[in-house]
């Protein structure tokens, strides 16, 4: 009987060049890990590569799987677009819309184009989530209306409000206070273990990693230290 497909199988390569700097991109790492976090300083390649397997930044060549799925082969021609490959993306400033209420930018989360929800969106998983994390006092807010925990707390929910196979977070507590983070980071463990969702997670903050980690990766100039 063949060994089961390890969860995260990433080979990717790509190289950016901009005002005559390049830089080159070459990240490999198998691992079963439930909570993988990619450790290391700014400019290490961390975002790039979890914007590629997202599917919001293309690679020269390479591939991801998941759970032996591929979601991106470039070798055998598989190239599944961001909104197929069931991983969510949570940016580090949130990418929150500033025109759109709190319920609304939960909601955007279940769009299939780029048409913004209506302002009386009325939707389960929305409501789910707006319960969940204690936002449906603040769902006709707008962000500029809201704290860094709770834009924190909508861009997550409008992570997960479309039942997403894995969870991709971008130093997700960088823009908040000491005990702002120390508590986060205790409810996105209690949430991932409620949802056994996978994670993974871009920090350079070692806090993050003591916590969070099952496995951590560290990264430099564009590579995982072996």
């Amino acid at each position: 009987m063949s060994a089961a497909p390890p969860l995260w199988d990433v080979d990717l390569r790509r190289r950016f060049a901009q005002a005559g700097r390049q830089f080159d991109l070459q990240v490999r790492f198998r691992s079963d890990a439930r909570r993988l976090v990619l450790f290391g300083p700014s400019g290490a390649g961390k975002s790039q590569t979890l914007r590629i397997m997202a599917g919001l930044t293309r690679a020269d060549a390479g591939h991801v799987r998941l759970q032996g799925e591929a979601l991106l082969d470039l070798a055998a021609g598989v190239e599944l677009p961001a909104r197929r490959r069931g991983l969510a993306y949570m940016f580090q400033d949130y990418a929150l819309f500033p025109h759109l209420t709190l319920r609304q930018n939960v909601a955007f989360g279940l769009q299939r184009g780029w048409r913004n929800p209506g302002r009386r969106v009325a939707d389960p998983e929305v409501e789910r989530w707006l319960s969940a994390f204690g936002l449906q006092a603040l769902a006709g807010h707008y962000p500029e209306q809201l704290s860094g925990g709770q834009r924190q707390r909508t861009a997550l929910a409008r992570a997960l409000v479309a039942r997403p196979r894995a969870l991709l977070l971008d130093e997700p507590f960088a823009a908040l206070d000491g005990a702002l983070r120390a508590r986060l980071r205790e409810e996105l463990l209690a949430l991932l273990a409620e949802l056994d969702l996978p994670l993974l997670l871009i920090t350079h903050d070692e806090a993050d990693v003591r916590l969070l980690g099952q496995q951590v990766l560290t990264m430099a100039e564009g590579r995982i230290d072996e």
